[in-house]
Parts: structure tokens; C-alpha cells; sequence
């Protein structure tokens, strides 16, 4: 039984309130908990910097927002883009560090493929920001779309096509994403280029941004999950300079996230 004359453990409960906030929330920035609990900013830092080293939260880097663990928590069945999104983060910073240029990771919708995490708050040019999350890709016009759509198995590979396909598609349409599919693997990453008739969503972002793409896909068990990019503005560095900087950097960490979710 517990004696009610002993005194709680002030600190403590700042703490408590501040993971039982981010666990019913599902997510918040350091203002959003500011105004939610009242606490200091500082003294909010200090408990979460506390329950981010017990493994309770983590901060995604695409927002800087605040979210509980999908890792950690006894018996709880996460969902896989959750999990991922969460393992990926420190890799993604490492990515950063090691690739001047930004990257993001997306997973496979319906679709399209929607963008999970992002280290474009970590990279030093304004010229090529990526995201925020939530975003949502094409399949066909972007290199991530491609990577994962390049990777998948060939059942699912179908049922995306098949949902993607305009009336107007002619055998030669098809046959371009064919080679294209087929080149992606074969090369062993993605590109935008070359562009496809079909009028999918993000063709004409794509053909106005001035931007360039690789991507790989991240897979675990020998099926793919997701993709992840490196994205940089065209006028500064040719495709071939990037594959043959960072391709190897690009494929390393993707294989390591898939490892890492595969042992979680």
C-alpha cells in the first residue's frame, strides 16, 4: 500500500507528464509541449534529452518534432513505418555528414511512395531542400518512386503499375518502364531521367525543379521497404561525379537500415 504522507518525486513527474503527452499525441514539437505542460523549453530539454537516452522518445530530424519509441515499448506491435522511420534517423545523420547533399526515405503507398524521414534540416544548401514528411512521390518521376518500384517483388511491381496506368497507355509506354525497371537494376541505382509520357503526379515538378536524383532501395528479409535518395541541384555536380563519390556511401547505409529493422 502506498503511504500518502511520502512526497512524490517532483522531477519525476515532469517526466511522466512529458512521455504520457508525446505517447497521446503521437508527436510534438518542443513549443507545441511548452504550451501543452507549461514547463520551461529548458527544463522540457533536459526531461526529454533524459527519456531520449532510456529509450523512450526519439526526434525525428525532419521536423524536429518528438515522437514515443517504436522500438522499445513491451508488446506493443508497431507498425513497420514507424519502426523504420525511427531506426533510420541516426543513419540519416550519418549519411549527412558523409554526403554534403540531402537525402530522404519513402515508403511504398498505393500509389505513390510517401516520404517518412528527412536530413534536409541537417544539409547547408537552401537549393536543395526535400520533403517535409508526409509528402507524397511518384512512382514513375522520381528516382526514389523508381528505386522501390525497380526493387519490389513482381506481383507487387503489377499491382502498381496497374494502378498508375492512364486509359491512353500504348504497348510502347509500357515497354519504356520496362527498360527502365530493367536498367535500374541492372545499374544498381535510379534516376528520374529518362522522363515517362504517363502523367503521374510530381512530371512537372520534376521536369521544372532543377534538381537530380539517385536512389536505392532499402530491403530486409530479401523484400524491399522502402527507397532512399541523395537529391542535389543539376547545375552543380553531374550524376557520374555522385555515383562515383557517394554511390557506395548511398548503398552501405541502405543496407545497414534494412539490417537494422530486420533485427528489431
Amino acid at each position: 500500500m502506498i503511504d500518502r504522507k511520502v512526497k512524490s518525486i517532483r522531477a519525476l513527474e515532469r517526466g511522466l507528464d512529458v512521455l504520457l503527452e508525446v505517447q497521446r499525441s503521437g508527436g510534438l514539437s518542443l513549443h507545441e509541449l511548452h504550451l501543452r505542460l507549461g514547463l520551461a523549453k529548458a527544463t522540457l530539454l533536459r526531461l526529454l534529452v533524459t527519456l531520449s537516452s532510456r529509450g523512450l522518445v526519439w526526434q525525428r530530424l525532419a521536423d524536429g518534432a518528438y515522437l514515443p519509441t517504436a522500438l522499445a515499448a513491451p508488446g506493443r506491435r508497431s507498425d513497420v513505418t514507424e519502426r523504420l522511420a525511427e531506426i533510420a534517423s541516426p543513419f540519416m545523420v550519418e549519411l549527412s555528414e558523409r554526403v554534403v547533399w540531402p537525402s530522404i526515405i519513402a515508403v511504398p503507398r498505393l500509389d505513390h511512395v510517401e516520404i517518412i524521414e528527412t536530413n534536409s534540416p541537417l544539409a547547408r544548401f537552401d537549393s536543395a531542400i526535400l520533403g517535409p514528411v508526409g509528402v507524397k512521390l511518384s512512382y514513375l518521376h522520381t528516382a526514389t518512386g523508381r528505386a522501390y518500384l525497380s526493387a519490389c517483388d513482381a506481383r507487387e511491381r503489377e499491382a502498381i503499375i496497374a494502378r498508375i496506368q492512364p486509359e491512353h497507355a500504348t504497348p510502347e509506354d509500357r515497354e519504356l518502364l520496362d527498360t527502365i525497371i530493367a536498367e535500374t537494376r541492372t545499374r544498381g541505382y535510379s534516376m528520374r531521367e529518362p522522363h515517362h509520357p504517363w502523367p503521374d503526379r510530381n512530371k512537372q515538378t520534376v521536369l521544372r525543379d532543377g534538381k537530380t536524383s539517385i536512389g536505392v532501395a532499402i530491403t530486409t528479409g530479401g523484400h524491399a521497404v522502402a527507397a532512399i535518395n541523395v537529391t542535389w541541384p543539376s547545375r552543380r555536380v553531374s550524376v557520374d561525379d555522385v555515383v562515383s563519390r557517394h554511390l557506395p556511401t548511398l548503398q552501405s547505409i541502405a543496407d545497414r537500415i534494412g539490417g537494422a529493422l530486420e533485427t528489431t
